[in-house]
């Protein structure tokens, strides 16, 4: 009878959230499509990843790294449209101006960070690589152009969830990192054409540089407490999550030859990716929400609010998984690359994604559980964290069953 009480109480809570949950399926079917763009980018620059060793490594971390940023961003302004303090102003006390501010100075100091990552992991896994210089000039301005129109997406969708009412914890993490994925991948590539002449290479790098390092200081020693804060707390974030990116990068550049042989998976992966980490931030994002203006209590076992948006988040994981699948495969075949077995690709990318659902969404809940329970704002630690392990264990999951599904073929 308990448990019978129980799963009606639910029944009744997720009908109650039933726009909720609309307005987050039609996130992310719409970051589902944008993320595809990665993919299609990512299958279409196999002559680029070989002829330039060690981009495949810096890629993951690039890409991760906006949703780092972004998706703490979209969580902070999220809490605040909550919390009814959310307000239309570019004024310098303001949360959007101090969130762009955070946003320019961390870009940039974070891609210099990421291309001596990406260098220091070639030389430790053994595998080529270009200069780091040349890593320098890729990283800081392809990361640039990217965070640009991310930045303007996030605020204006900030702006439009505000004034119409939408859940902006269920709407922007997965907007934003499947926009990240969408904008990062294609610029980093126009950025491989200034490493192709070592004289623009050497001004290129050196000006980044010079950028990185000076946003770096401005970030340390702003006027704004409150941007202080923000970057103090997202520096060990900034440092340590993107070397889980580098990992899933190397694993990736590991089983190149491999992936190569199935096309599919090349456009699969991006948005597999994406959506795994932004589940888990639409999770973590209304977690932090509900414990910052009460709704729930940090406690080990999971409150009733919190059971209802786990539910939700696997709910949602089921429909966006197997729609990933079909897209794939449709745009494999429009593009001239089906693969030999449509049916077990389609298959095994749901299962891979039933695998990562539940990972996503006990890693979210607890995460945001201890960062709260340390003093600190979870908005700044829960979703980047979150994104950046999912890169690495939505990439092992998908390999990992496509292998022993037999659709990657064994190196």
């Amino acid at each position: 009878m308990a448990i019978s009480r129980r799963a009606t109480r639910l029944f009744r809570s997720l009908r109650a959230e039933r726009r909720t949950l609309r307005q987050g399926l039609v996130a992310l079917v719409l970051s589902t499509v944008a993320g595809f763009v990665a993919g299609l980018t990512l299958s279409g620059i196999g002559d680029t990843l070989r002829a330039l060793p060690g981009l495949f490594i810096l890629i993951p971390a690039a890409v991760g790294m906006r949703g780092t940023i972004f998706g703490a961003i979209g969580a902070r302004l999220g809490t605040t449209n909550a919390a009814g303090t959310f307000e239309v102003s570019f004024r310098k006390q303001g949360v959007l101006y101090q969130n762009v501010y955070v946003a320019v100075v961390t870009t940039f100091g974070s891609s210099l960070w990421l291309a001596v990552l990406a260098k220091v992991a070639a030389s430790a896994f053994g595998q080529p690589s270009i200069s780091l210089w040349s890593l320098v000039t890729i990283s800081v301005v392809g990361g640039a152009l990217g965070s640009v129109f991310i930045l303007i997406v996030t605020v204006g969708l900030s702006v439009l969830s505000y004034r119409r009412g939408w859940d902006l914890d269920s709407v922007s993490t997965p907007m934003v990192t499947a926009l990240g994925d969408m904008a990062t991948l294609p610029t980093l590539y126009l950025a491989t054409f200034l490493v192709r002449n070592q004289t623009i290479d050497a001004i290129a790098s050196a000006v980044c540089v010079s950028a990185a390092i000076y946003a770096a200081a401005r970030a340390f020693t702003v006027n704004a407490t409150v941007v202080r804060r923000v970057v103090l707390e997202m520096t060990a974030v900034i440092l340590l999550t993107p070397i889980l990116d580098i990992l899933s990068g190397a694993l990736q550049e590991h089983r190149l030859p491999e992936l190569a042989a199935v096309p599919v998976l090349l456009i699969l992966i991006p948005p597999f990716v994406s959506q795994a980490g932004a589940l888990g931030g639409i999770f973590s994002s209304r977690i932090s929400s509900k414990l910052q203006i009460g709704v729930i209590t940090p406690r080990g076992l999971p409150e009733a609010p919190a059971v209802v948006d786990g539910t939700i988040v696997f709910l949602l994981g089921v429909m966006v998984f197997a729609l990933i699948g079909v897209i794939a495969i449709g745009l494999a075949a429009l593009t001239g690359r089906a693969p030999a077995s449509p049916g077990r690709v389609a298959g095994a990318t749901l299962l891979a994604g039933m695998i990562a659902t539940p990972i996503t969404i006990v890693l979210s809940y607890y995460l945001a559980i201890v960062t709260y329970r340390f003093g600190l704002d979870p908005d700044n630690q829960t979703v980047p964290i979150i994104t950046s392990v999912m890169d690495l264990a939505g990439v092992a999951c998908i390999l990992f069953v496509m292998s022993i599904s037999g659709v990657l073929p064994h190196g």
